[in-house]
């Protein structure tokens, strides 16, 4: 059985005070240090000028915003979202957003930590939250989302939150289905919850959590969007049926900032369009990925099935800058909570996440991308190749388990009396399972996973 770093809080119990000292005064250092690199907030200004636009009854997706000359690439309804940041000056704008982001870490901590640990105290769920938020708010993807304005921690809380609803929770969806209507990709958690549910209710015939979720997610989406339709239909005309397929829009392939398989190839290819070289290799990876995210959701292990979605979803999109790769947190929060030694698979991992690796290798902006040697494509696909280590990692350690469990199976009918018809031969296994008693489940995994073993 691993050791849990999350329940290593409970061996020294810091004060809780002390913990959210130094998460605040990691947050003022943070701060102070953005400030000192002069970061631009480039995409909360393009964000305000998409707001403008609305207001000003202009078009969506002819507008260009800031020196970089960047264009809207969302649906529109997320430009609705962003009216309110045109109510105030730039300055306050700017440090609103980074506020607000801030706040946005500390609640993407807490509920990966009720993700993963979900029996945890409300004491330890506070202090355990702090001491990570303080910490993970340093490493690349999270420092880039701050430093551009970026939305990425808004939707991985929006869909965490809809994940980490307790059993018959009304409001489960809302969150996936808002998050999919301003940025298409969170659409894949919908994906993973029908399939799931599909097969659980094709097992008892009742109407589970995970159908009910995607039932809500999926007509939020509709809704929102139909009503977007008719707030703005110019604009989503052309966006449902011109801007989603341009997909050269949101940038080139081949930058080193893209950490999806698109950008891998694009950079391995030597080319800005590796066109169905991506295509396929997106769709077996996709799928493969989604089958062991599908297995574990009906083995009742949501945070596995959550984690392996999110960063499936990462791989197979034509651009992942890697700001939306925030969901390095989960993932490192689940490494340290599984892994037998935690050092040796979080620390390295988390390691990848907070060196910045994929900045040593020329990125001007004259493409220098397209003319990478072999080690500078290593550094530039350091997110994909971790995470395809650590899914390979993690399918080989299943079947690992899988085999030793059968195999304990097998010899457990091969005791010295058996075969002998004796009290203690092939019926005192059977004897002795019925003779422990049945615990009742604490938690919404521990039931599906009950479940799913009596079926």
């Amino acid at each position: 059985m691993s050791v849990s770093v999350l329940s290593k809080t409970r061996v020294r119990p810091w004060p809780l005070v002390t913990a959210a000292a130094v998460c605040l005064l990691s947050f003022a250092a943070f701060w102070v240090a953005q400030r000192l690199a002069h970061v631009n907030m480039l995409d909360v200004m393009v964000y305000r000028a998409e707001g403008e636009t609305v207001r000003a009854g202009g078009d969506l997706y002819a507008m260009r915003a800031t020196s970089a000359n960047l264009g809207m690439t969302y649906p529109p309804f997320a430009a609705l979202l962003f009216v309110p940041l045109t109510l105030v000056g730039v300055p306050l704008m700017r440090t609103l957003t980074t506020g607000g982001n801030l706040l946005l870490v500390v609640a993407l901590v807490q509920l990966s930590i009720q993700l993963v640990r979900p029996s945890l105290s409300r004491a330890d769920l506070w202090r355990a939250t702090f001491w990570i938020a303080a910490v993970v708010v340093w490493c690349e993807p999270v420092w880039t989302t701050l430093r551009y304005g970026q939305i990425n921690l808004l939707i991985a809380v929006a869909v965490l939150w809809d994940l980490t609803r307790r059993e018959g929770s009304r409001w489960a969806g809302l969150g996936i289905g808002l998050a999919t209507a301003v940025k298409l990709t969170p659409g894949l958690f919908v994906v993973l919850l029908l399939v799931a549910g599909v097969l659980l209710w094709r097992r008892d015939r009742s109407w589970n959590q995970w159908l009910r979720t995607a039932a809500t997610a999926t007509g939020v989406f509709l809704g929102t969007t139909l009503a977007v339709v008719v707030a703005l239909p110019a604009d989503s005309k052309k966006f449902w049926t011109e801007t989603l397929f341009e997909t050269g829009r949101v940038g080139f392939a081949e930058e080193t900032a893209n950490q999806s398989i698109r950008g891998v190839l694009a950079r391995l290819m030597h080319t800005d369009d590796p066109g169905m070289w991506w295509a396929v290799t997106a769709a077996l990876m996709g799928g493969a990925a989604m089958v062991v995210a599908v297995r574990a959701a009906l083995r009742g292990d949501r945070a596995v099935a959550v984690v392996v979605c999110a960063f499936t979803a990462l791989m197979i999109s034509p651009i992942s800058w890697s700001h939306h790769w925030v969901w390095c947190v989960p993932l490192l929060i689940l490494l340290a909570d599984r892994a037998t030694r935690a050092w040796r698979v979080a620390g390295p991992v988390a390691l990848v996440f907070a060196s910045f690796a994929l900045w040593w290798v020329p990125h001007d902006p004259g493409r220098p991308e397209l003319d990478q040697n072999a080690g500078q494509m290593v550094l530039s696909a350091v997110y994909p190749l971790t995470t395809t280590a650590l899914l390979v990692g993690y399918v080989l350690t299943r079947r690992k388990l899988r085999g030793t469990e059968a195999g304990r199976g097998v010899n457990a009918g091969r005791g010295v009396n058996a075969g002998r018809g004796t009290e203690t031969g092939t019926g005192a296994p059977e004897a002795r399972l019925e003779a422990v008693p049945e615990q009742e489940p604490r938690t919404a995994p521990e039931r599906e996973r009950q479940a799913v073993a009596k079926e």
